[in-house]
């Protein structure tokens, strides 16, 4: 089994939104704001190429999908679709990817499946790949709370069912359709996140998505002003933070400018901390 940090596109978004509970005297301290009080994010994926060959992408960023008005609201840097660009200079074009697992479907996890044509429809990307989203958050997508309806794609919803390739995981058993990945449920930044655990008996990789989006975020009282339920989510960051230290692991930071892997440490007053690891 072999992994591959994928680059995405870069985004901007608000730090205080990003940082939710903690304050700009806090937070600026882990990610220097521009002007405009933005943090830089990235929107990178995994990729895993497993002992058959198959090749398994986990997220797809942020793409190129947004018009132009919207990529500068949302702070998008590129308007080209970065990821798919770089699996190509690795190697691995997105029309040989077998599967593609979301954790769940806001723009910046899954809007990388899209590309925007001329006329301003969408042709979906990674023709022969099985997409593989939890049940729980395909239902969410297709009828979002107002308070999150701006971060799904309706028309990606439609293409990914008539697609007649996705694949929805039950969370009430979590069983996952690729042999060495293992599932976990998150609920607390949204409803029915995957989490991916890579190879989850010995000293795994996990892909932990937005429940820790970047290296800050491990410290368990800071959320994120996007999350559903701040208070569900410490206590499910803990409980996974914990399995991973008492595996060995490492986590995959999506979202994290300078560090994909990181290796998990805890003091002894209990608070965790990471530093950069290698794939």
């Amino acid at each position: 089994m072999i992994l591959h940090s994928i680059e995405g596109n870069v985004q901007q978004l608000d730090g205080g939104a990003m940082f939710g509970n903690s304050p700009r005297e806090v937070w600026q301290k882990w990610a220097k704001p521009d002007d405009r009080n933005r943090i830089r994010l990235a929107c990178r994926g995994l990729l895993m190429v497993d002992d058959d060959g198959r090749k398994i992408l986990f997220e797809a960023g942020i793409g190129n999908f947004f018009e132009e008005k919207l990529r500068e609201r949302y702070g998008v840097l590129e308007a080209e679709n970065v990821l798919v660009q770089n699996l190509e200079k690795q190697g691995f074009p997105h029309d040989e990817i077998d599967f593609v697992v979301l954790s769940h479907l806001h723009f910046d996890h899954a809007g990388g499946l899209l590309e925007r044509l001329s006329d301003g429809s969408f042709k979906l990307l990674f023709p022969k790949a099985k997409f593989v989203v939890s049940d729980v958050q395909f239902k969410r997508a297709l009828s979002p709370h107002l308070r999150d309806r701006a971060s799904y794609i309706p028309e990606l919803n439609q293409m990914l069912k008539d697609s007649g390739r996705l694949t929805v995981v039950s969370t009430e058993s979590s069983e996952s359709p690729i042999s060495g990945v293992r599932f976990s449920i998150s609920n607390g930044h949204t409803p029915g996140l995957l989490i991916s655990i890579i190879s989850p008996d010995n000293s795994p990789t996990v892909f932990i998505s937005d429940l820790i989006p970047a290296s800050p975020w491990v410290h368990c009282p800071i959320t994120m002003g996007y999350d559903r339920y701040p208070e569900l989510l410490i206590d499910e960051k803990k409980k996974i933070l914990d399995f991973i230290l008492n595996k060995n692991g490492k986590i995959f930071f999506t979202h994290d400018c300078d560090m994909p892997f990181g290796k998990l440490q805890i003091d002894n007053k209990g608070k965790y901390s990471v530093k950069t690891c290698a794939e």
